[in-house]
């Protein structure tokens, strides 16, 4: 059976949009992450990004920039974060609380990853 092109566009845009949401949850479970560890990350989306352009003609990438964003922010400062988070709603709170553990873990003191585990928690007591 043919499927008409706008149908499998979008089932591809559904599909993509799903494997990027995937990724981000993958990221989101990540326990300790290294500099090389992040590169890889990026290394790894840009070999999944030029697979898909091969695949699909769908453009822009759907979620592109959900899952680029969030591998960008594991290169923020303590300061540069809490900003970060309080622009970035689209993310869960599962995500964005791996990015302080994670990211700033080693880096921060117990104070500092409080605050901004309360700036998270903030941002997410309105949709309670």
């Amino acid at each position: 059976v043919r499927i008409p092109l706008p149908v499998s566009n979008i089932l591809w845009e559904h599909c993509i949009r799903l494997a990027n949401r995937t990724l981000v949850e993958g990221y989101a479970n990540v326990k300790k992450c290294s500099n090389e560890g992040r590169a890889l990350m990026q290394l790894d989306f840009q070999q999944f990004l030029m697979k898909l352009e091969k695949l699909t003609d769908i453009r822009p990438i759907p979620d592109k920039e959900f899952v680029e964003t969030y591998i960008k922010a594991y290169y923020l400062t303590e300061n540069d974060m809490e900003r970060w988070i309080k622009e970035h709603r689209e993310y869960s709170t599962k995500h964005l609380t791996n990015l302080v553990n994670v990211c700033l873990g080693s880096h921060i003191n117990k104070k500092s990853r409080q605050k901004l585990l309360a700036a998270i928690d903030d941002i997410d007591r309105p949709k309670r």
